[in-house]
């Protein structure tokens, strides 16, 4: 019996998938570069329908046509690599999906040159770490439609199900899928590090212990905030080290890594002029903390604000804390859902918002209740600007700016570094503002550099002799 599917990477990722589709009925073939990633996937299947292969030709070769070959290997030159390794075996019709997190760019230009010879490639962004691999992941698959209904039945089975809808839905033409992924990532950066910035202000300027801030991200996760984020952060808090017997999050060294997606996210967004400042911050914050022996060096050489005892009442700050995470989050996702629309716009994809959001609510890091709010959203209103004017969150910001506005005052007169719950309030009053300051700049522009201006109440564009 012939093959239905191969997969190619068995790394943790790579396994897991390759596992989630034996567990769903599919005969799998796997390879891997080196022959011990493929043993050890071995020592776990227990009677499934997996069929290692060791050299490239032979695992081809068991697959049934059209032949459906799954990538999970390193993005960059490691997914060049292993497709030319397969071209020479493939046939016309034949389909490729990369499920990496390779840069949207890359996978149009491995679009085109596959298409070029007849062979369909799928790029498909993947969230949800080796658990959703294993259990049920978000997929977010780009490329030629007609190529994707042909491999549609399997992914729609191997992903997510939230309410028996499949977390899976196709995202448009060439590399919309892995831009999609892309600025899910970026969100999820942004996302972490208002949590984070909530926990800080809970611990330093209200003075809680680490079971109180966990006891409150529980109850948080009962209500609007309830999120897979919110979720683990407070079992996290909850974990003590074995052995000194403290929370183990005071002995995790204070530097954060990153693996480019965010980087991306936030270089696309400037190159074409969106506004993703929180996303962007997020991504600061992540490098300046890698900065740790010349941040402990600094804080004997540089001032800050005198140091006091936390006099705030508690129940009232963490509603504060409550209402500015959730206000953050929406300017977060409201900044991540606009780089979709209006990437969407320039390269005409027609990104599905609505249907983006609802495949988010399962199996990914940034699953969250309020996403039900976000796809209503553009259900309602397709051509929807910005998420925070839709009529939901409007009212929420009304009811929540207010608290923002305080963690932050609080927090920055204390010293605190709140680089994404302050560039979530500065890109909600910027985005509020019907008359800013960058008349100045352009006055500027033209000052220095001839380079014009328009009028507020004459058509036509204009330069002075200054």
């Amino acid at each position: 019996m012939l093959n239905t599917i191969g997969v190619i990477g068995l790394g943790v990722m790579g396994s897991n998938i390759a596992l989630n589709m034996a567990n769903k009925g599919e005969q799998v073939a796997v390879y891997n570069y080196t022959r011990d990633l493929t043993d050890k996937l071995l020592q776990k299947v227990e009677g499934q329908a997996l069929t290692p292969y060791y050299e490239i030709e032979d695992f081809v070769l068991s697959l049934e046509k059209p032949r459906k070959i799954f990538l999970m290997v390193t993005a960059g030159k490691a997914i060049d690599s292993v497709i030319a390794s397969l071209v020479p075996f493939l046939e016309t019709g034949d389909i490729i999906m990369d499920g990496g997190n390779s840069h949207y760019q890359d996978t149009e230009r491995r679009h085109d040159e596959l298409m070029a010879r007849g062979i369909g490639y799928l790029g498909i962004g993947i969230s949800g770490g080796e658990v959703g691999a294993l259990t049920g992941p978000s997929i977010m698959p780009g490329g030629n439609r007609e190529v994707y209904e042909k491999v549609a039945p399997i992914l729609t089975k191997i992903a997510a199900q939230f309410k028996g809808n499949s977390c899976c839905t196709y995202m448009g033409p060439k590399g919309a899928g892995h831009f999609v992924k892309m600025v899910h990532n970026g969100i999820e950066y942004a996302d972490m590090q208002l949590i984070a910035e909530a926990y800080t202000f809970l611990r330093k300027n209200v003075g809680l212990s680490v079971e109180e801030i966990a006891e409150i991200f529980e109850t948080w996760n009962q209500g609007e905030l309830k999120s897979y984020l919110i979720e683990i952060t407070a079992e996290i808090l909850r974990k003590k080290d074995d052995v000194t017997g403290l929370p183990l999050i005071d002995m995790i060294l204070d530097k954060a890594g990153q693996k480019g997606t965010g980087k991306w996210t936030s270089m696309q967004s400037i190159d074409n002029g969106i506004p993703t400042s929180i996303i962007t911050e997020a991504l600061f914050a992540r490098y300046i903390s890698s900065l740790k022996e010349e941040r402990v060096h600094a804080e004997a050489v540089l001032a800050g604000p005198s140091s006091t005892q936390p006099n705030l009442d508690k129940d009232v700050w963490v509603e504060y804390v409550r209402q500015a995470l959730y206000m953050g989050k929406i300017c977060a996702y409201a900044q991540g859902f606009t780089q979709y629309k209006m990437t969407s716009e320039l390269y005409n994809w027609n990104l599905p918002l609505k249907d983006i959001a609802l495949i988010f609510r399962s199996g990914c890091i940034i699953r969250a209740e309020f996403l039900n709010v976000i796809s209503d959203a553009y259900h309602k209103q397709p051509t929807l600007a910005n998420l925070l004017i839709a009529p939901y969150f409007a009212e929420k910001t009304k009811d929540y700016q207010s608290g923002l506005r305080k963690i932050v005052c609080e927090g920055i007169q204390a010293g605190n570094a709140f680089p994404c719950l302050s560039a979530s309030l500065t890109y909600y009053d910027s985005y509020r503002t019907r008359s800013s300051n960058a008349n100045l700049l352009q006055a500027q522009r033209d000052y220095f550099g001839a380079h014009t201006y328009e009028r507020t109440d004459l058509a036509g564009v204009f330069h002075t002799d200054w």
